[in-house]
C-alpha cells in the first residue's frame, strides 16, 4: 500500500507527552525517574488509563492497551506518545488501533523492541513516520541514561538529519529508500498478517536480543524465503545483544549467518550500529528517507519532520 507521508511537529518546551504501555508491564520506579526528568525540564506528562494495570503478563487487556493509544492520538493536547516498555503483546492490539484516527491526528510515536509490530502497522497503513528508540521505563529511567534522554529531547525539539557510521561492511554499494525495520522476531511475526512488513525498495534495519544463533538463522531464513531481502535496497544491521551460542554448543557466528542469508542478494549491507537493545540506542525514524554509502560507511536519514 502506498500512502503519502504525514506532517509531524517537533516538540517544544511545554509539550505534553502521553505515556502508554502497549505490551508488557513496566518498572514503576524507572518510569517515575524518567517522568521526573521530563517534568523538571519543562514537559507535561499524561499517563494512559491502563498503564499500571496487570492482566497476566500484559499491561491491561488488549482493548485497554489499544484504547490508550487511540485516545492519545485523538487528544489534541497530546503532542507525542512515548511507550514505557516493550516485552510482549503489541501484535495483539494491531487490529484494535484506529488507523484513520491516527492518520487524522499525526504525532510523534516512540518505542522499540516489541513495539516494532506497531511501528510497521502504523507507518504502512497511515504514512506516519514513527520513531524506533529507547523507552521511558525499560531504558531511560536509569541514571546512566539521562544524558541520552537529554540528547533525544533536544533532537526532537530541533530535529535535523541523522548521520550514522558503520563499523563493518559486508557488501559494498550505495542505495536510497524508505527506512523500515526493527526487532527481527517482530518483523518475522508480521509475515502472513495484514501488517506484513513491506521491504520493496526499502532500507531495512534489524536488531535482536537474547536469541541464540540457530534462532537468528531461522528468522533470517524465513525473511529470505518470504522474499523480503530480495526486495530491499540495502540492509542495516543493528545491535544483536547476547545473541550467542549457549552451553558451549557448536555454532555459526552471526556474521556467518548474515553472509549465508543476506549477502547473496547483492545489496549493500552495513553493520555495527547502536540500534536496538544497547546503550545508547540511536533513534531510527521509520518511514523517513534514507541513503547509505558503504564506501564512506555512512547512513544518512533525512530530517523526518520535513518533506522537502
Amino acid at each position: 500500500m502506498i500512502v503519502s507521508p504525514l506532517h509531524l511537529k517537533p516538540l517544544k518546551l511545554g509539550s505534553v507527552i502521553g505515556v502508554v504501555a502497549p505490551a508488557g508491564q513496566l518498572d514503576e520506579q524507572n518510569l517515575a525517574k524518567a517522568v521526573a526528568y521530563l517534568t523538571s525540564n519543562g514537559y507535561r506528562v499524561v499517563y494512559g488509563d491502563a498503564i499500571f494495570r496487570k492482566h497476566g503478563y500484559l499491561a491491561g487487556t488488549d482493548e485497554e492497551r489499544a484504547d490508550d493509544i487511540n485516545t492519545m492520538f485523538q487528544r489534541r493536547d497530546i503532542d507525542a506518545i512515548f511507550c514505557a516498555c516493550g516485552g510482549y503483546g503489541s501484535p495483539r492490539i494491531a487490529s484494535l488501533l484506529n488507523y484513520s484516527l491516527i492518520k487524522k491526528h499525526p504525532k510523534i510515536f516512540w518505542g522499540y523492541s516489541d513495539i516494532t509490530f506497531l511501528h510497521v502497522a502504523i507507518q504502512q497503513l497511515t504514512g506516519l513516520t514513527t520513531f524506533h528508540g529507547p523507552m521511558l521505563s525499560s531504558d531511560l529511567g536509569t541514571e546512566t541514561r539521562q544524558d541520552e534522554l537529554k540528547e533525544l529531547l533536544a533532537w526532537l525539539r530541533a530535529p535535523s538529519a541523522l548521520i550514522y557510521l558503520a563499523e563493518e561492511i559486508l557488501f559494498h554499494g550505495t542505495a536510497h529508500g524508505k527506512l523500515i525495520g526493527g526487532n527481527l522476531s517482530l518483523l518475522v511475526s508480521s509475515l502472513g498478517t495484514p501488517y506484513e512488513v513491506d521491504t520493496d525498495g526499502a532500507i531495512l534495519f534489524i536488531e535482536e536480543i537474547d536469541e541464540e544463533p540457530y534462532v537468528i538463522d531461522r528468522l533470517l531464513n524465513q525473511l529470505k524465503l518470504a522474499g523480503k531481502f530480495a526486495k530491499v535496497s540495502a540492509v542495516i544491521l543493528g545491535h544483536f545483544n547476547n545473541c550467542v551460542a549457549k552451553n558451549g554448543r557448536l555454532s555459526f557466528t552471526l556474521n556467518d549467518l548474515f553472509i549465508q542469508h543476506i549477502v547473496p542478494v547483492g545489496k549493500p549491507i552495513l553493520a555495527g550500529f547502536n540500534v536496538g537493545h544497547c546503550e545508547p540506542n540511536d533513534p531510527m525514524p521509520i518511514g523517513a528517507f534514507c541513503e547509505v554509502n558503504t564506501y564512506d560507511k555512512t547512513v544518512v536519514i533525512k530530517n523526518p519532520f520535513t518533506h522537502d
